[in-house]
């Protein structure tokens, strides 16, 4: 009978190792981001440099701050013989770090323990890696607390399975989102207001496909410390909807400000999240407004 082979004592380390590295956690420092690429048809800077330079090249890479851990924790832990490899997305610095905090920017994911390096995670790009090339490395925590795990895997949820609005409302609705996105980071009551909601929601009455459709706002405040009064949220929440006036087949458009505690299960569930970077006209339609087209 065969005698089994020696396990490797290296990779037993980084077995033991992976024990306690976890979604979200990071690796920082001069890491490289890599992608392949059509070489008649590079379409980002990095791919188009690597093409003139190289000619036949399919791949190319560029320079980032760190690499954030996306795998789900279970398979993290998992040893390499069962789970062999990391899904990894790169870190980028972002000046509006708070917006994506509170989740109104999906293609960005917020890490608690590199908030005070200005660092998020770019989710729009994931790169595959074996595990032993991060778990040799430091490990820097980005989730600090239960909520930070739950938050973060909210953020790698939403950008796979956001809602497709249809395309008349995105036209419908851009005036609206382009007046939050302007007010976000002002000194002001609506600024402070914007920053303060939690999410804005959505649902379309009998559906959004009808040929008449009745639509309901909900903007979802974090909770109510005061700072701004009710009949402040009032106002704001009738200029918000002067932004989208009933037109078309959108016969009726109303709105609450609410918290949670304020909507039950179904209001919750029937409704579809606003994301602010995410609404976007499909790129069958002909002639998008300027302010959507680099949405």
């Amino acid at each position: 009978m065969p005698s089994l082979p020696e396990k490797d004592p290296q990779l037993e380390d980084i077995n033991l190792r992976l024990k306690d590295w976890r979604q979200g956690d990071c690796v920082l420092g001069e890491h490289w981001f890599s992608w392949s690429f059509a070489p008649d048809m590079p379409i980002t800077p990095g791919a188009m440099e690597a093409a003139a330079a190289a000619g036949n090249e399919v791949g190319t890479e560029e320079q980032c701050p760190g690499l954030a851990i996306v795998t789900q924790t279970c398979d993290v832990v998992r040893s390499c013989e069962e789970r062999p490899f990391l899904e990894v997305c790169p870190l980028v610095e972002i000046e509006e770090i708070t917006s994506v905090r509170d989740g109104k920017r999906p293609r960005y994911a917020y890490l608690h323990g590199l908030a005070s390096l200005g660092l998020v995670v770019d989710l729009d790009r994931v790169m595959t890696v074996e595990k032993p090339l991060l778990v040799r490395l430091d490990r820097v925590q980005g989730c600090l607390s239960d909520q930070d795990q739950r938050n973060f895997a909210e953020a790698l949820a939403r950008k796979r399975d956001r809602f497709a609005f249809p395309d008349d409302f995105t036209l419908f609705v851009s005036r609206l989102r382009e007046r939050m996105k302007s007010k976000h980071g002002k000194k002001s009551d609506e600024g402070a207001a914007t920053r303060d909601l939690r999410e804005i929601r959505v649902s379309a009455t009998p559906s959004w496909e009808a040929e008449e459709v009745a639509l309901f706002f909900y903007f979802i405040k974090r909770g109510d410390d005061g700072s701004i009064s009710e009949q402040k949220w009032a106002d704001l929440l009738g200029d918000w909807l002067k932004f989208v006036p009933s037109n078309g087949r959108y016969v009726k458009v109303e709105g609450l400000v609410c918290t949670l505690e304020d909507i039950n299960a179904s209001e919750y569930v029937y409704s579809d999240r606003l994301d602010l970077d995410y609404l976007s006209i499909a790129a069958q339609q002909e002639d998008p407004p300027a302010s959507e087209a680099t949405a």
